[in-house]
């Protein structure tokens, strides 16, 4: 996804990146990023990391106003003040990491905890899920190789492609990022979606999608990709 990182590998991931940054694109100019880390943390608007961490020393913020010391952030925050930094600099972007750990009905209830606090701020919010599918799809895969997690990333993807938030709410196992995608099925439950794909695909072996949800009976409002 960050070039700087790819070294001679980053035309692999050339049209995921720019279909990550046109669904980014398409977002107000307030974010909720959602993720997968250690532990749940939230993130303000007002951070700044670096990737040093995984090899170069790519600053990143999370605000165009981001003043605050230089801090250890989780991945998926780093690629949000990244695909920020790309898609809209002019817009902050808060990200709650959930711990990789809770269980579905506990990702299905923060989801449902964010939707809540989102509807009471009165303002359009974009919420932006980052988070990887399965990472065993082909045999040089980061987490090697397991044919069966081929139909459930499948299954993960026609899902987002069709705004199911029924279907993403029982995937099966083997989803890096699947308490994200369960806080997104508990965010968007309730609703009835329109959902556009930009994107699906596996480089090397690790599953991405990348689209956007827009409420089924609004032309406009918060974008979710």
């Amino acid at each position: 996804m960050v070039p700087d990182l790819a070294s001679g590998a980053a035309p692999e991931c050339d049209d995921l990146r720019a279909a990550v940054l046109q669904a980014a694109g398409e977002l107000p100019d307030r974010w909720v990023a959602i993720g997968v880390a250690a532990a749940d943390e939230v993130i303000p608007a007002g951070s700044v990391g670096t990737f040093a961490g995984y090899g170069v020393d790519v600053p990143v913020a999370l605000g165009p106003d981001a003043t605050a010391t230089v801090r250890q952030l989780p991945l998926c925050a780093l690629v949000t003040g990244w695909v920020r930094g790309q898609a809209n600099p002019g817009a902050r972007a808060e990200v709650r990491a959930y711990a990789a750990d809770h269980d579905a009905s506990e990702a299905l209830a923060s989801g449902r905890a964010l939707r809540a606090e989102i509807d009471g701020q009165g303002q359009p919010v974009g919420v932006l899920v980052v988070a990887d599918g399965s990472n065993t799809l082909i045999p040089s895969a980061p987490g090697g190789h397991d044919p069966a997690s081929v139909p459930v990333q499948r299954a993960l993807d026609d899902a987002l492609a069709a705004g199911d938030v029924a279907a993403l709410s029982g995937l099966g196992r083997g989803i890096v990022g699947a308490v994200a995608f369960a806080a997104l099925a508990g965010l968007a439950d309730g609703g009835s979606w329109s959902a556009r794909e930009y994107y699906r695909g596996a480089p090397y072996g690790v599953g991405y999608f990348a689209g956007v949800w827009l409420p089924a009976d609004s032309a406009a409002g918060p974008t979710r990709p």
